[in-house]
C-alpha cells in the first residue's frame, strides 16, 4: 500500500505542480485554438496568462510559502538534556551526488549545518538521519545513505554518533522507519527539517508517538516588508513549488490518516 502511494504521489504531483500546470494549460488551449475552438481556448488561455502575469510580477508565493515557515519556531530555550537528535533527508542532491560521486548539498542544505551546531551543544546526543530516494525512477539506497553520512561526518560529527536510516522515500516512512532505532522509544529529540515542511513532520512524529522539538532551518520566503515587485518568474517558482507541494501534502496525509491534525500547531 505504502508503495502505491508513493508512486501515486510523484505521478499526481507532475500533474499539480504550478510550473507544470502552467504549461499543460497553455499547450491545452494552443490546441484548442489548433482545432478553431475559440471559446474554450479563451476560458484556458486568460486565466492562464493573468496568473502567470502576476506571478512573474509579484512574489504572491511567498505568502503561500510564509503561513508554512511561520507555523513553528525555534525553541526560545533549548532543553538541557535530549535523547537525539532527527534530521530528515532532503538537504542533499541525490542524482548530482551520484552523476560525480561527490556528496553535493542541495537548496535543503542547512538542515546538516544546523545539526553540526546541535551537535556541539549536545556532544554526547546520537544524531539520527532519515532519507532514501524520493525519486520514482532513480533507487539508489546505497548511495543516498553514504551521501548523508559523508556530509554529516564532513560538518564534523564523529561517525560513532550516528544512526543512518537510508530506506524512507517520504516523509510517513521517515518516522515510521526511525522509530525502531532510537535509542529511547519515549525519549525526546530535536527534529531538524525545512521550516515549510515542519508542520506536516510534526504531524507525522506525533501520530508516531515520537516526542520532538521543532527546530526549524531553510526558510525560503520573505517577510512582507521584504516583498516588492521585481518580474523575476524563477525565483518565484522556487518559491512556490515547494511551498504548494507542502499544502498538498499535508491535505493528503490528513485524508489519508497518515495525520490526525491538517495543520499541526505548536
Amino acid at each position: 500500500m505504502d508503495n502505491l502511494f508513493f508512486i501515486l504521489s510523484k505521478l499526481v504531483w507532475g500533474l499539480l505542480s504550478p510550473t507544470n500546470l502552467i504549461i499543460l494549460l497553455i499547450t491545452f488551449g494552443t490546441i484548442l485554438l489548433m482545432f478553431n475552438r475559440i471559446y474554450a481556448a479563451k476560458w484556458l488561455l486568460i486565466p492562464t496568462a493573468l496568473s502567470s502575469f502576476f506571478l512573474l510580477a509579484y512574489p504572491f508565493s511567498d505568502s503561500v510559502m510564509h503561513q508554512l515557515e511561520t507555523r513553528f519556531s525555534k525553541p526560545s530555550e533549548l532543553p538541557q538534556t535530549i535523547d537525539g537528535i532527527i534530521v530528515l533527508g532532503g538537504g542533499e542532491e541525490v542524482k548530482l551526488s551520484s552523476s560525480w560521486n561527490s556528496a553535493e548539498l542541495g537548496k535543503g542544505g542547512d538542515r546538516f549545518v544546523a545539526t553540526a551546531i546541535l551537535a556541539k551543544q549536545y556532544p554526547n546526543a546520537p544524531i539520527i538521519f532519515s532519507g532514501g530516494s524520493g525519486l520514482l525512477r532513480f533507487d539508489t539506497i546505497e548511495n543516498k545513505e553514504n551521501i548523508g553520512r559523508s556530509l554529516l561526518l564532513a560538518v564534523g560529527i564523529d561517525e560513532q554518533r550516528l544512526i543512518i536510516e537510508p530506506h524512507a522515500r517520504n516523509t510517513h516512512e521517515n518516522f515510521l522507519m526511525t522509530a525502531p532505532l532510537l535509542p529511547d522509544r519515549q525519549g525526546t529529540y530535536l527534529l531538524v527539517t525545512s521550516a515549510f515542511h515542519m508542520p506536516r513532520a510534526i504531524g507525522i512524529a506525533r501520530q508516531n508517538m515520537i516526542n520532538v522539538i521543532a527546530y526549524p532551518v531553510d526558510y525560503r520566503s520573505n517577510t512582507p516588508s521584504h516583498r516588492q515587485w521585481d518580474f523575476n518568474l524563477f525565483e518565484h517558482l522556487e518559491v512556490l513549488e515547494p511551498a504548494w507541494r507542502e499544502w498538498i501534502g499535508l491535505t493528503v496525509y490528513y485524508w489519508t490518516g497518515k495525520t490526525s491534525e491538517w495543520l499541526p500547531a505548536p
